[in-house]
């Protein structure tokens, strides 16, 4: 029988332990797309307790307490921080075979050499030993980040942002590298004409280009993203229902944009067409600059009104989407690459359904430029456990090259998120290892050793050129 985390958890066999421990457990980590608060790192913040740095902004975990009955007033409410975490420690037992089981517990040991289960009875004492903790300076946001090995860090960056928190980062020569990512959502989102218009507003302050055209709103954003690439971006990142590949004219274009300039909103077909422009103008502009771009799609947001209108967006209330994906997608890529003006891109995908479709339909757009150009991105949100990574995994290794595949990410607004990977890499190697015990692949550390310290880091490390 063996022992829950234990030195060999999630290792089945002794080829997986092998790799796991002598060809990827001591990397470093590049955590390529997450949404950390880049104003804690700025101020190297200290958390006032284990609910602050926990709880607050996990929807994972606010998803599993309401499903346990939680009234929200621990949840997002107004409770006592030690009665949100007692509300937690009380779900906790519940989410066996949820993999917040697996990271509650593999936070507390790799952060604050924590075994015991969190529990009712175990609440107060976690609680108390690890908030005690955060006081100090080894357990201040950086000090985290180093004891998790972290290399380099990308941010979720809006265009308007300054990156104030980045320079600040950058002019204290923090050993950590902390880029910007350039997540431009906000700029092609027309179904409310009030809220758009604001926003251009406050693009225009950030730009210092008055937008009356959609010529003044792509020079407005070449603005900016030259900014963000001054500081260091090199990536963007769209979250997307699907791909936007509607037929349209530059004439029908400025017209809509006049018509939303006006105060008025768009029909349907008038928002699809402006997206369907703006999201190729956005993967043009990555193309010229060397950008990698990431696609996350599938996501069927804010499904609760009620709940949305008391709390606003992420806050739980998302969920998996059924959209019809190739064809747009092919669309997408097709004029992109026709034109030659395809970067480099990750597309994640939130529908197992579309594995095998999504491994197949990017790997139609390889052109030999460059090793691994088109990525099956990780297992991302409600994939992001156990089985959506090997699945992830089976379908990329069948269908493409799992050894050009830039692995894992946290995708997390928590400090304490990083043993997702190491949670990721011990999956990987026991899908390896597995093979090779069972003979499906030589048993050659070799070359099986190099292909598992190639997705838990060399890959990453070479593939974005930061």
């Amino acid at each position: 029988m063996k022992k829950f985390l234990d030195e060999n958890f999630l290792l089945n066999n002794k080829a997986a332990e092998k790799l796991y421990h002598e060809f990827s457990k001591d990397l470093p980590i590049i955590d390529y797309h997450c949404h950390l608060p880049q104003s804690d790192i700025a101020v190297n913040r200290k958390f006032e307790n284990l609910t602050k740095i926990w709880l607050d902004g996990d929807h994972y975990k606010w998803r599993a307490m309401r499903a346990n009955g939680i009234p929200e007033e621990f949840i997002t409410g107004n409770a006592p921080d030690k009665e949100k975490f007692r509300m937690w420690a009380k779900t906790t037992p519940e989410t066996l075979r949820n993999p917040l089981y697996h990271w509650t517990h593999l936070e507390l040991k790799r952060y604050f050499g924590i075994d015991s289960l969190l529990n009712e009875k175990t609440a107060d004492e976690i609680y108390d030993t690890v908030s005690a903790k955060l006081q100090t300076e080894d357990f201040s946001v950086r000090s985290l980040m180093k004891k998790a090995k972290v290399e380099l860090v990308c941010t979720t960056d809006d265009p308007i942002d300054n990156l104030a928190d980045h320079q600040k980062i950058k002019d204290d020569n923090f050993s950590i590298k902390v880029l910007p990512t350039w997540r431009p959502d906000k700029a092609m989102a027309v179904e409310n004409a009030e809220i758009y218009n604001a926003y251009l507003h406050s693009l225009e302050e950030a730009s210092g280009v008055k937008i009356q055209q959609i010529d003044d709103l792509f020079s407005a954003l070449k603005n900016r993203q030259d900014f963000f690439h001054k500081m260091g971006c090199r990536l963007s990142d769209h979250g997307i229902e699907n791909f936007y590949a509607e037929e349209y004219s530059d004439k029908e274009i400025e017209s809509i944009f006049k018509k939303i300039r006006s105060g008025a909103d768009l029909t349907e077909t008038e928002i699809l067409k402006f997206k369907s422009a703006m999201l190729i103008f956005f993967a043009e502009q990555d193309h010229e600059k060397n950008w990698t771009q990431q696609f996350h799609i599938g996501a069927v947001r804010n499904n609760n009104s009620k709940m949305f209108a008391l709390l606003g967006a992420d806050k739980g209330y998302d969920s998996i989407g059924d959209f019809s994906v190739a064809k747009p997608m092919s669309k997408f890529f097709n004029k992109l690459a026709s034109s030659n003006k395809l970067t480099k891109t990750i597309v994640y995908n939130l529908n197992p359904r579309d594995n095998y479709l999504i491994a197949t339909m990017i790997y139609n757009f390889n052109d030999g430029s460059e090793q691994g150009k088109m990525q099956f991105g990780s297992g991302w949100w409600f994939l992001d456990q156990k089985e959506g990574m090997i699945n992830q995994m089976n379908a990329l290794s069948s269908l493409g090259l799992l050894s050009r595949f830039v692995g894992m990410l946290t995708d997390s607004r928590s400090f304490l998120s990083y043993p997702r990977h190491e949670y990721f890499r011990r999956i990987l190697c026991n899908l390896v290892g597995t093979d090779m015990e069972n003979g499906e692949i030589p048993y050659d550390f070799e070359m099986a050793g190099k292909l598992v310290s190639d997705v838990s880091y060399g890959n990453a490390s070479r593939y974005f050129g930061f």
